[in-house]
């Protein structure tokens, strides 16, 4: 199983001194570091034990202002080696190096007392007690990166630790955070992190995140050697082609495409070294990135921190919080949470149940794949969660917002009803927002579809106060006969058409039903004799004037009855003589 070990302590107590004794390989590459004799920048190497495994092991700088780098490499392991000089014993660094080991999560590992060659025995026998105390339950082992003395006892030591560690998830989406770039000769730029979940293979598709944008990996390798497939837990390189180096850096992650959420907040529960005021401005430190933000507390150790800069991350993960020193920690509930700060749905995040984690995520409708995507559950558990709410046409939302949203539905059609007697219905596209979710919600509302038009179940057009206009527009219509009349009421024309009673016209003008038939049967007849009809010949036919004619025809055209050429027309194809 591929683990992660990670260096901590002071500056000058032997950490490259003894990764370079234990792995063959020194870890301090760049020019300044070797001037120096200071890790400044991250190290790694492969780290062989004695039953044929290999860890991959971090070398992280001591010294106090490249804390943050040690926390960039601390990210990503799965147990540590804590270096501690056995004539100096701990030192400040040594001590914050731990708290951030504790607020990562990282409980796994072994102390080394380093230059045992160096002091008595007396000494020695006490720096290793120091150690005890300062480490309860973890194996303290003296060594000598000089002589060598001891170095088969801490690969001893770390792999018993490797054999209680648990495994990472190879079955996740791939996530790696990028913690090295740089060129190289015949491969072009090429990315280092700690794969923290999933597997990444040659012609994989990556996003980088959060800024966007995919790649294509070109090749993979695991401590220079080239593999077919990266697992979780392994350190891994990537060449990328189509990308220059200037377009990724550190802080960066490569993760499946749209497999994680991007956010400008997290939902946290913290762990605090020192008291975080609410509005506390803090550096949050999360995969290999460190981010400015704000704190918002709502009250306990339950918080939302308000970043400067997006941040890729899933439930679970660890951050720290640091100042001018280490604050705290904290653990990531919500990945994606809204701005709004809520402590009941955070401490029904905090409880862990899935049920409770859906029940405080989903409201107001929240695609399940979106769901899946925020890294909240895991698939099994997800689908219990979802179990507690409702779900329709790949959409979740609980069932007090669809009750809020039938009753406002009703009560617009209630509305509508009343004020409007002939035309009680809204069209089904009026009815909610234009989003993505409704039609999936549409048919859970208490509506009656006729068509595009929804209604109050058994609520139907009816004439009410306006039946004497009604009357009235239907002694007109008869006395017009094929002369078109226009009504002072346009509502009341659209409901009686509707009834079929009579033909809207253009410019607001009506004709009975019956004209209107008259109407076409006169063009279907002209035009079965003569192969087609003019707006004179159908004005003189009709008996009417040229405006009314003109309407008549036009109306016509709309139904399909006749398509106009120039100033003649011609009937339909499928149009047939009335009757």
């Amino acid at each position: 199983m591929p683990l992660v070990v990670g260096t901590a302590g002071h500056i000058d107590h032997g950490k490259t001194w003894l990764v370079r004794a234990l792995t063959g390989k020194d870890t301090d590459r760049l020019p300044e570091e070797q001037r120096r004799g200071i890790s400044i920048d991250l190290g790694y190497a492969p780290l062989e034990l004695p039953d044929g495994r290999r860890l991959s092991l971090i070398d992280v700088p001591g010294h106090e202002r490249f804390v943050r780098t040690m926390v960039a490499g601390a990210t990503g392991i799965d147990m540590f080696l804590l270096i501690i000089d056995a004539a100096e014993g701990a030192r400040p660094q040594t001590l914050e190096h731990l708290a951030i080991l504790r607020l990562l999560g990282v409980d796994r590992g072994v102390v080394a007392l380093t230059k045992a060659d160096l002091v008595d025995a007396e000494t020695l026998e006490i720096g290793i007690e120091e150690a005890r105390e300062l480490v309860p339950g973890v194996e303290v082992v003296a060594v000598s990166a000089k002589t060598g003395a001891g170095l088969d006892d801490l690969r001893a030591a770390l792999a018993r630790v490797a054999d209680e560690a648990p495994a990472r998830d190879e079955d996740g989406h791939p996530r790696l955070y990028v913690d090295r770039v740089f060129t190289l000769r015949g491969i072009g730029t090429v990315a280092t992190g700690t794969l923290w979940s999933g597997t990444i293979a040659e012609g994989d598709t990556l996003r980088i995140a959060p800024r966007g944008g995919d790649v294509r990996v070109r090749s993979v390798q695991v401590h220079d050697a080239a593999v077919e497939r990266a697992t979780a837990g392994e350190r891994v390189a990537l060449g990328l082609p189509g990308i220059e180096r200037s377009e990724l850096h550190r802080g960066n992650a490569l993760v499946a495409p749209n497999a994680f959420p991007i956010s400008y907040r997290l939902d946290v529960e913290l762990e605090e070294l020192v008291p975080i005021e609410s509005g506390a401005r803090v550096s949050v430190h999360h995969g290999t990135s460190r981010i400015a933000a704000r704190v918002a507390r709502v009250g306990g150790h339950l918080a939302q921190l308000r970043l400067e800069a997006p941040v890729v991350a899933a439930r679970g993960d660890r951050v720290v919080l640091r100042g001018e020193t280490t604050l705290g920690g904290a653990t990531v509930l919500d990945p994606a949470p809204p701005r709004r700060l809520e402590a009941e749905r955070l401490e029904l995040l905090e409880q862990g149940d899935p049920r409770s984690i859906v029940a405080a995520t989903v409201t107001a409708p929240v695609s399940v794949d979106s769901l899946t995507a925020r890294g909240l559950l895991s698939p099994a558990e997800l689908d219990e969660g979802l179990a507690a709410v409702i779900q329709a046409g790949g959409w979740a939302f609980s069932q007090e917002w669809l009750d809020e949203t039938s009753d406002a539905v009703a009560e617009r059609l209630r509305r509508r009803a009343d004020e409007s007697p002939l035309e009680p219905g809204l069209a089904v596209a009026e009815l909610l927002p234009a989003e993505p979710w409704a039609g999936a919600v549409l048919p859970l509302l208490p509506v009656e579809r006729r068509g595009a038009i929804a209604y109050l179940p058994g609520v139907a057009a009816s004439l009410g106060e306006r039946a004497e206009a009604a009357d009235a527009l239907r002694r007109d219509l008869a006395a017009s006969g094929l002369a078109a009349v226009k009504p002072d009421d346009p509502e009341l024309a659209r409901f009686l058409e509707a009834e079929g009673e009579l033909v809207r016209l253009g410019d607001g003008f009506v004709v009975s039903a019956a004209a209107y038939e008259q109407a076409r049967g006169l063009v279907v007849a002209e035009c079965g004799a003569a192969g087609e009809i003019t707006l004179a010949r159908f004005r003189d036919l009709a008996g009417v004037g040229r405006r009314d004619a003109q309407l008549l025809l036009e109306r016509l055209d709309q139904d399909g009855v006749t398509r106009r050429l120039g100033d003649r027309r011609v009937l339909r194809r499928g149009a047939q003589p009335a009757g």
